[in-house]
């Protein structure tokens, strides 16, 4: 049977430390974890606080959704050897007709400056290159979200401009609350030529290289 509108096909895409792989039920437990952190609250719209309820949603339906409705695709990112979950990459927003998509991320607290971010969004951008044909990633950061900026340039990503006052992120109050700010948004493109050599410059500096996707 067919779909009437295009879909990622259902993948892992493993590197040498990580395994991007679709959610499952027993991801629950850190992925709440995850979603309650301060940093994924600030810059991110997920529900605060972050329930058992919202976590079981997100495994069962709304992460799944993205592909077999063909907006895009929702991956558990977890290390090879532990099986914990690092954090997610969401490609989303997907154009079928242009073959451009666009990427969000999360890493959890724990697992931040490992460079893990930076080798997923990478495992990602080349499978979807060079398995899947398309040829633009688009990625937007909250214009205060250093770490995330520094990502989309370690991955080789152009800066396109800025979407002003576009974004509503959080800050916490005196009182341990949550107030909306609004912000700009920095929009960010990574092109197939762009890749080129970027992950010699990571492996370089560190960072465990691209292997494979099924």
């Amino acid at each position: 049977m067919t779909t009437p509108f295009p879909v990622f096909p259902d993948i892992s895409i493993s590197t040498d430390r990580l395994v991007l792989r679709p959610f499952e039920d027993a991801d629950g437990p850190a992925l709440i974890e995850m979603m309650n952190d301060e940093q994924v609250v600030a810059w991110t719209a997920v529900p605060h606080p972050y329930t058992a309820r919202d976590a079981e949603d997100w495994v069962r339906h709304l992460a799944p959704r993205e592909r077999t409705e063909g907006r895009g695709i929702v991956l558990a990112v977890t290390e090879f050897l532990t099986q914990r979950l690092v954090g997610i990459v969401h490609l989303q927003n997907t154009n079928w007709r242009t073959l451009a998509t666009e990427v969000g991320y999360v890493v959890a607290p724990w697992a931040r400056g490992e460079g893990y971010a930076t080798e997923a969004v990478l495992a990602a951008a080349q499978w979807l290159f060079r398995d899947q044909r398309f040829e633009r990633l688009e990625l937007r950061t909250a214009a205060d979200n250093t770490a995330s900026q520094q990502v989309a340039q370690k991955i080789g990503c152009i800066s396109e401009g800025v979407l002003r006052n576009a974004w509503i992120a959080r800050t916490q109050t005196e009182d341990g609350g949550w107030a909306d700010i609004r912000t700009d948004l920095i929009v960010w493109s990574l092109l197939p030529e762009d890749l080129d050599g970027v992950a010699d410059q990571l492996a370089d500096a560190g960072y465990a290289s691209f292997t494979d996707w099924n």
